[in-house]
Formats: C-alpha cells, sequence, structure tokens
C-alpha cells in the first residue's frame, strides 16, 4: 500500500501537485487556510486536516507549496507544527521558492526533531503542474532525498540534484527565475521595437517561437495583451526579484540586470498590476515608447 503524505498548501500551484500524488496513488492528508480549496482533492479521496500539524505522520513525509518565506517558516515553526509531529525519521519537503539562508534555517530547526530538510523547488506554471511537466531542484541529505524521488517524479518530468546543501536548490531556482525575468523584460523590449518599425508584433513573436520555444509562451501573453489569469502573480515574481537581490548582495554579486527588472517589476506593482501575470512588467517597456 502507497504511503500516505501531508500536503500544505493549495494554491495555483499546490493543488495540481497535490492532485498529481493522489494520481499516482499515495495517500493524503491536506491543509490549506481557505478550506474550500481542498475540496476537489477531498472529493477524490484526500483527508482534509483541521490544522497544518495534524497532517503529518509519525516518521512520514509532509509536502509544503506555500507562497513565501514567512508562510513557510510560520507553520514550521509554531508552538505545535508539523515538523514536530513528524519527529524522528520524518522527512520535509519544500517545493516553495524561498531564500537559500531561510532553507538553510529550518533545516537546522528541524533537526533538532529528528527531521530531514528536502529543498525542492520547481519550475513550471500551473498548466506544467497539473501535466506533471514540472522541472525540479532537489537538495539535502542523500537518503532524504531518496524518500523524495518519487514523490518528485510522480509531479514533474525531471529533477536535478544539487547536492546535501539544502540551500542549493533555492539558489538555482531563484537563478533560474532570473533568466525568466530577464527574457520578460527583453521580450516587452523587442515586441515594442517591432511594433513602433511597423512589424506585425505577432509575426515576430510567431518567428520568435520557432526559434526559441522556451520564451514563445511569454511573447505570446505580452503580444496579445493577455495577463489574466495569472500563471503566477506579479507580486509574487516581485518577492521573487527581492530574493534573488539579497541574494546576490549577501555574497557580493554584481547583478546590474538584476537591479533593471527590479525596478521594472516594482513600478508594474506601483500601477496597480499586482494580480496581473508577472508578464505584464513587459507593459512598461510599450508604455515607457508611448504605446499605450
Amino acid at each position: 500500500m502507497a504511503e500516505t503524505l501531508g500536503f500544505i498548501g493549495l494554491g495555483n500551484m499546490g493543488e495540481p501537485i497535490a492532485g498529481n500524488l493522489l494520481r499516482a496513488g499515495f495517500g493524503l492528508r491536506v491543509y490549506n487556510r481557505t478550506t474550500s480549496k481542498a475540496a476537489a482533492l477531498v472529493a477524490r479521496g484526500a483527508e482534509l486536516a483541521s490544522t497544518s500539524a495534524d497532517v503529518a505522520l509519525p516518521g512520514g513525509i509532509v509536502l509544503t507549496m506555500l507562497a513565501d518565506d514567512r508562510a513557510l517558516e510560520e507553520v514550521c515553526c509554531r508552538e505545535v507544527s508539523f515538523v514536530e509531529r513528524l519527529g524522528p525519521g520524518g522527512v520535509h519537503i519544500s517545493l516553495s521558492t524561498i531564500a537559500p539562508g531561510t532553507s538553510r534555517r529550518l533545516a537546522k530547526h528541524h533537526k533538532n526533531f529528528g527531521v530531514a530538510y528536502v529543498g525542492s523547488p520547481v519550475f513550471g506554471r500551473p498548466e506544467a503542474a497539473a501535466a506533471a511537466k514540472l522541472w525540479i531542484c532537489s537538495s539535502g541529505e542523500a537518503e532524504a532525498k531518496k524518500r523524495a524521488r518519487p514523490l518528485q517524479r510522480a509531479i514533474g518530468q525531471e529533477v536535478f540534484d544539487f547536492g546535501e546543501d539544502v540551500g542549493a536548490a533555492n539558489v538555482t531556482k531563484l537563478c533560474g527565475n532570473f533568466v525568466v525575468a530577464s527574457a520578460i523584460e527583453a521580450l516587452g523590449e523587442a515586441i515594442t521595437l517591432a511594433e513602433k518599425n511597423g512589424v506585425n508584433k505577432n509575426s515576430f513573436v510567431e518567428m520568435i517561437g520557432k526559434m526559441s520555444p522556451l520564451y514563445y509562451g511569454y511573447a505570446k501573453q505580452i503580444a496579445e495583451n493577455k495577463f489574466e489569469p495569472a500563471g503566477f502573480r506579479l507580486v509574487l515574481g516581485l518577492k521573487d526579484i527581492n530574493l534573488i537581490l539579497q541574494a546576490a548582495a549577501e555574497s557580493t554579486t554584481p547583478m546590474p540586470l538584476g537591479s533593471l527588472v527590479h525596478d521594472r517589476w516594482l513600478s508594474a506593482l506601483a500601477k496597480g498590476r499586482q494580480d496581473l501575470d508577472w508578464s505584464a512588467a513587459a507593459i512598461g517597456a510599450a508604455e515607457d515608447a508611448g504605446l499605450r
């Protein structure tokens, strides 16, 4: 019989990830502050826990997919937490994009209870999560990663191992998000330049899509001004950019482009675009050129 897992955080990414674990045959005990978001999973056989601590079974595995460092630390470090309930032999797999230092700090906290921590942030939007096509970074103790691997394979298309430093997976995720954010800025500027010079922007996007499939989805969104519903909210993108620059400062790594991207996202937030998809930051390039 498959293991019963705990899962905390059923947002745009967490709910489809949890659904794929159910589909793979795992039992599931779920918790979300807004309990209605668990309804579809409960209908498929998941058990709804009344508190975040109640998802854990002694020596078991709990996965978390929470919005930011504060939310994750809150559920890990409260007076009675799922970490304490897991106890010796337990494993916590954190899927969130958080600061590397937060992962390292939580790993030390978990050791007090005999629990291993695996940093396992994911690349992919909600549609990729639903299709179990996420790209997964992984770091932590070897035995804990071994237990995590069947779960990671059930929700993603490939797992990349970055060693035993639990923060390494988070550094990698931030680097990847920096590449994507920079691409959004570059696409916004390029599409604006094409349009201002009489080039059909949709034809330009089709060409870019054939040359660089990775960029096609974002390029199409930008050209068509389709930023709702948000696959990844702009305000959360700014959170990640702040984490990127924090990691850069802590390691004395100049990132001039990172500072430019930060200001573009901050400007978008100031203009009330926080709940649009993070690709809406590219609107700023069109505004600078007088197209909006």
